[in-house]
């Protein structure tokens, strides 16, 4: 009875961005995109899609507990239900969206539209994206539990990303644990793969940036390390740190729109436990 009577659409536009981090016309296309994904209710009292896609949004928005968006008078589902259409929604939207918005491969006047960007902020030349790893915190798995726990002394995801100079996403891993290093994911994506191929095939002019955490390679430029003050080197990996902001800010803006990267909760340990788990 709740949810036949909620309308998510009857929201005005600002409480509809703040609830869902998207526009009614975004939403409307995240519907459209993936409804051909998502299960058709057989029963009267069966789950509109617009629910679910709703009370998905609610929780990659807000973070909080399943229970808590279930509760929401717009959805009225149980914590089971709102974990299932997550999952529903999220494969759907991995399947058919993710492929479509976000690709490494760039056209050859995407790459040189971003040279040029590139080079306008750091005077570094064929530069076409930034990438870097981020930790996605999450709560203790009860498997493999060392293979997340990071060098921060939580449990989390090391999600590698590359952006562009719009800040436009461009590729996504996040197969990895937080215990992995940035430069163990990097050497084994298929990014790499793809710059390295085309390497080989004899297009050297494209790179990307990363931080020091990545091996210098022909197709990945890294700062210098322990660079001299007042040095060619110094003067270099200042203006390597203004066209490398260009993902920091990714970062900030992803997790900002996205609370549910920043809302897990995180067990403390007492120092032994945590010494116990860096000797496994």
């Amino acid at each position: 009875m709740i949810r036949d009577k909620s309308n998510v659409m009857s929201l005005s536009e600002k409480s509809f961005v703040q609830n869902f981090r998207l526009s009614k016309e975004s939403f409307k296309y995240v519907l459209d995109s993936i409804s051909g994904e998502l299960k058709t209710p057989r029963r009267s009292t069966g789950i509109p899609e617009i629910v679910k896609l709703a009370a998905t949004l609610k929780f990659l928005a807000q973070g909080g507990y399943q229970q808590q968006i279930g509760q929401d008078h717009h959805t009225g589902l149980a914590q089971q239900t709102v974990s299932r259409c997550m999952f529903e929604v999220c494969k759907a939207i991995e399947k058919v969206l993710c492929p479509k918005h976000i690709t490494f491969g760039m056209t050859s006047e995407e790459k040189n539209e971003a040279k040029r960007a590139f080079y306008a902020v750091s005077g570094i030349p064929g530069v076409i994206g930034v990438v870097d790893g981020t930790h996605i915190q999450m709560i203790r798995p009860a498997v493999n539990e060392h293979l997340y726990f990071n060098r921060k002394l939580k449990h989390s995801i090391n999600a590698m990303v590359i952006c562009d100079h719009k800040m436009m996403i461009k590729a996504v891993n996040g197969r990895f644990a937080g215990a992995c290093h940035d430069s163990h994911v990097w050497n084994l994506s298929s990014e790499r793969q793809y710059l390295q191929t085309n390497y080989m095939n004899g297009e050297r002019g494209i790179r990307i940036l990363g931080d020091s955490g990545y091996p210098l390679e022909p197709w990945l430029l890294t700062p210098y390390r322990n660079a001299p003050e007042n040095s060619a080197e110094s003067y270099y990996n200042y203006k390597f740190s203004k066209a490398r902001s260009f993902i920091e800010r990714v970062f900030g803006v992803l997790k900002a729109r996205f609370r549910c990267l920043l809302a897990a909760r995180e067990l403390h340990y007492a120092p032994e436990k945590v010494v116990q788990i860096l000797n496994q």
